[in-house]
């Protein structure tokens, strides 16, 4: 089992152009998947943990409702922004300057097999990231990502995760909002999920933080939590 995963920070990149790469880097491990299986044979699968940061974009995911995006194509113009359909889980969310987004492209034989677990690991990275700044967040059952107050009227999401998986391979990941313009948000139902918040840490600690830290932080507890080598 290789659990080395190269860690590759994609700077600000266009969100169809690093959908592709993510492709191919699933594909890569896939094929790989399937000469073993075939030949009888045990060549490593690699494993990746992409970082980027998206110029204004809206996803939905396969499972999700049009109706949550509540602009026109006219109106996604004017404010510079653009809209995929994707074969992640989940329904609609919003990537843009000031967030962290990170794509854990992995072969989960390698480490364990089991989504949801998988999920909760993600979860949980974030989560002790947050801690580390005196932000506790929390899971909220039925409703995957990272939260603040769950089950009061003031319940607001930080963090969203939607991913796919075939073969145990990953892709898609998590948005974690650090500096990140909410106004945004207020264009969708973020995740199909009506009358609730979103936030972002610069609003929960009033001050701008400094994403490469948190990059940093994430990889150190992504790294410890499934027991991997990060690799540059």
């Amino acid at each position: 089992m290789n659990k080395k995963v190269q860690l590759q920070d994609l700077g600000k990149k266009d969100y169809k152009e690093t959908w592709d790469y993510q492709e191919t880097l699933f594909k890569e491990i896939v094929d790989i998947k399937v000469q073993n299986r075939n030949a009888n044979a045990k060549l490593p699968t690699p494993n990746f943990l992409l970082y980027v940061e998206h110029p204004h974009v809206y996803t939905l995911g396969k499972s999700g409702d049009m109706s949550n995006l509540l602009l026109s194509e006219k109106q996604l113009q004017e404010k510079g922004a653009t809209f995929y359909k994707i074969n992640r889980g989940g329904d609609i969310t919003y990537h843009g300057p000031g967030q962290i987004v990170g794509y854990p492209i992995l072969d989960l034989e390698n480490f364990f097999t089991d989504i949801h677990k998988y999920l909760r690991l993600l979860e949980e990275a974030i989560i002790l990231t947050l801690a580390e700044y005196g932000l506790k967040t929390e899971r909220s059952p039925g409703e995957t990502g990272v939260w603040f107050d769950v089950g009061t009227p003031f319940a607001r999401k930080i963090c969203a995760m939607g991913v796919r998986a075939s073969r145990w391979v990953t892709m898609h990941g998590f948005a974690l909002n650090v500096n990140a313009n909410l106004g945004y948000f207020d264009n969708i139902v973020p995740c199909g999920i009506r009358g609730k918040a979103v936030t972002s840490m610069h609003v929960e600690l009033g001050k701008e933080v400094n994403e490469d830290e948190v990059k940093h932080k994430i990889v150190a507890h992504f790294q410890h939590l499934f027991q991997a080598e990060i690799v540059s």
